[in-house]
């Protein structure tokens, strides 16, 4: 699957937007990725999971991590792909993330991280954290968007789906703020992160 062609099931979905945004973090964007809209669209998931799954196919992955919330959705469909298990990632009380609801993760497994949109990284470096506090192997990290342009570094391996720049603005020096465009604060609260 191309670039373009990720592009169009993103817009397809209604998941990827253009506006006038402001993120959780407070900067503002002239691009949005609403990862909720593809998970209400398996028939167009499916397809971003199959091309994820495809990627990481000759790798030997034993386990497929991912954090909450749409981070479970993508690790037991590429789990479910590869015909490996899958482990959940939750937040921890003041801990970041964790095991919890007596998940383990075996010294020595092979672990793909996944995730939906990589904005600035901290999920999918918080599972690699407990692959490594669990003694097992980080193959790679799969996402289905990184918003960043491939400008985070990473602990492995990144393949992502989608790969966009996308610029975000300091509301003192926003262009669309000095150009009078309306703003809109998408996401599901006020903590929420892209």
């Amino acid at each position: 699957m191309t670039n373009d062609e990720a592009v169009a099931l993103f817009e397809t979905a209604g998941a990827l937007l253009s506006g006038h945004f402001r993120l959780s973090s407070g900067l503002h964007s002239p691009r949005y990725l609403e990862k909720f809209r593809l998970v209400e669209e398996p028939r167009l998931l499916e397809p971003l999971c199959e091309e994820l799954a495809g990627r990481f196919a000759g790798d030997g992955v034993e386990c497929v991590l991912g954090p909450t919330t749409a981070g479970i959705i993508l690790a037991y469909n590429l789990a479910r792909m590869l015909d490996v298990s899958a482990r959940y990632a939750e937040r921890m009380e003041g801990a970041g993330r964790g095991l919890r609801r007596g998940q383990i993760l075996a010294p020595g497994t092979r672990v793909l991280v996944v995730d939906d949109v990589m904005t600035t990284g901290g999920a999918v470096v918080e599972c690699a954290r407990i692959v490594e506090r669990h003694g097992a192997c980080l193959v790679g990290i799969g996402v289905l968007a990184d918003r960043s342009g491939g400008t985070i570094p990473l602990p492995a391996r990144l393949e992502a789906v989608l790969s966009v720049a996308v610029p975000a603005y300091s509301p003192d020096v926003c262009p669309l703020c000095a150009a009078g465009m309306l703003i809109s604060q998408p996401g599901t609260s006020a903590g929420s992160r892209e």
